[in-house]
């Protein structure tokens, strides 16, 4: 049913409370796993005061630091036997995710969100909110109340 899964993590521990849902999808529907994480728009990493090679410099840290974060999760899920890949994007993050799922053919996106309320957002948090408006397939979402302040 789902044979392609693309979770989008942050690196954050609610980002993560995902992942035993997605491993228990992936054990049993044989699903292949894409764990997806977003560099931020070059916007925020350059302004008129800045450099280039401070832009650079940035860009590349947050390029390795993803590649190794992702690396590690891959490989807590290989070791399970689980079919798992990475892959870093660039750009806005809701239309990152979707442009990546289309590309990859994605079944289901899966991923936790922190449900902020009130002026904020009013149910869920602005990736699920900018998703959920968006999306062209499945969705799985849980509300990470683990972390809640």
């Amino acid at each position: 049913m789902y044979k392609a899964i693309l979770v989008p993590l942050d690196g954050s521990k609610r980002a993560e409370t995902i992942l035993p849902h997605v491993e228990s999808m992936a054990l049993h529907y044989d699903s292949k796993i894409i764990f997806l994480q977003i560099i931020s728009p070059v916007g925020e990493y350059q302004t008129l005061l800045a450099p280039d090679y401070r832009y650079r410099e940035a860009f590349e840290r947050h390029n390795k630091e993803a590649e190794s974060y992702l690396t590690n999760v891959v490989d807590q899920f290989s070791e399970k036997g689980i079919s798992a890949t990475k892959k870093i994007g660039h750009g806005r993050v809701v239309e990152t995710i979707l442009q990546i799922a289309e590309e990859m053919n994605i079944d289901l996106i899966a991923f936790s969100s922190h449900g902020r309320s009130g002026a904020k957002r009013v149910f869920y948090g602005s990736v699920a909110s900018g998703l959920l408006s968006k999306v062209d397939r499945p969705l799985f979402l849980i509300r990470s109340r683990k972390f809640e302040p």
